[in-house]
């Protein structure tokens, strides 16, 4: 397995307003790597006394070096930055996770964070439609991607490969009346489920298929590039990963991990998710350009630790249906 390790450096100079916190944090996560870099760039600003080392792969690949290490007894890191919640709610379970009651989650909706304070929820990443301006009509609802005109041209990623997309599988199954029967209709529609979100932005941008399911910021951030496509966020609303952050029960520097916490849920740490093109879990936040009225985004439902008990069943019933 590729590992990408980047050291970021402490910063040279104070900076006016940082925390007096000391020390040193171990980062796995599953950002980017630009925006990775970004996030502790910024939080080094904050915290100029504490040095950071950082870890950069899929959430599966930094869970399989995460388990590995503990098998051995020598985990590493301090802090979890990874895709979403059913991780955490594994790993919680597992008794991985140190609980942290004093996080500031001042502006955040209760429904992002763990109840028992464990993880806390620092964006949105939304799951909706993109359509290829050349499209015959323009999608307003996930029912439109079952439409005779949309026949063959619609594509997604597989739940099979991307933990985004068996979220966003179990929360539409879980949100339309349809239940199921509505992926069974995607795919007597002639619906293709495979690869990841870049994979459907590559298929209907270059116009190989003309709509497609995908996570919020791919495609608004290449239309501002002037790539020919739009997104929606269908009426029936979208589901959402929240990319959360944890502190590991087994961390070394616990206040420097807080000190990370506090930054991502804090107004200046949202600010940067904001500026990298994210939806910010703080209300007083707003949103990127690109994105409508905070207001008029319907996150649909779903139970995170029902998802995980599922999940074996939900990829065998979604392999099921699509291959009917």
């Amino acid at each position: 397995m590729h590992k990408i390790i980047f050291a970021a450096m402490m910063l040279a100079s104070a900076v006016t307003g940082a925390s007096a916190a000391d020390g040193k944090l171990v980062l796995y996560t599953s950002q980017p790597n630009t925006d990775a870099q970004q996030t502790v760039d910024a939080f080094m600003a904050k915290n100029p006394g504490i040095k950071v080392e950082w870890v950069r792969d899929g959430t599966p690949k930094i869970l399989a070096k995460l388990r590995a290490e503990i098998e051995a007894g020598q985990p590493q890191a301090d802090v979890l930055l990874i895709a979403d919640v059913v991780t955490m709610e594994g790993l919680k379970k597992e008794g991985r996770l140190l609980a942290y009651p004093g996080a500031g989650v001042s502006g955040i909706d209760t429904a992002l964070y763990d109840k028992d304070k464990t993880y806390f929820s620092t964006k949105l990443i939304t799951t909706g439609i993109v359509y290829n301006t050349k499209a015959p009509f323009v999608p307003t609802s996930w029912e439109d991607l079952t439409k005779p005109e949309a026949k063959g041209l619609v594509a997604m990623p597989s739940p099979l490969t991307s933990g985004a997309a068996m979220i966003h599988a179990v929360t539409l199954t879980g949100n339309l009346p349809e239940g199921w029967d509505y992926y069974g209709a995607l795919a007597k529609n002639g619906a293709q489920a495979s690869g990841g979100n870049g994979d459907v932005l590559k298929a209907v941008s270059g116009g190989d298929k003309l709509f497609g399911m995908i996570v919020d910021y791919m495609p608004i951030r290449e239309k501002a590039k002037g790539a020919p496509v739009e997104f929606v966020f269908p009426k029936e609303g979208v589901s959402a990963v929240t990319e959360p952050v944890a502190i590991l029960s087994t961390a070394k520097d616990t206040d420097a991990a807080k000190a990370f916490v506090d930054f991502l849920l804090s107004k200046d740490g949202q600010e940067v998710a904001a500026k990298m093109g994210y939806i910010p879990a703080r209300a007083d936040v707003a949103l990127p350009a690109g994105y409508p009225d905070r207001g008029s985004i319907k996150v649909l439902g779903y139970d995170a630790a029902a998802a995980l008990a599922n999940d074996a069943a939900n990829k065998e019933k979604f392999g099921a249906v699509m291959s009917q």
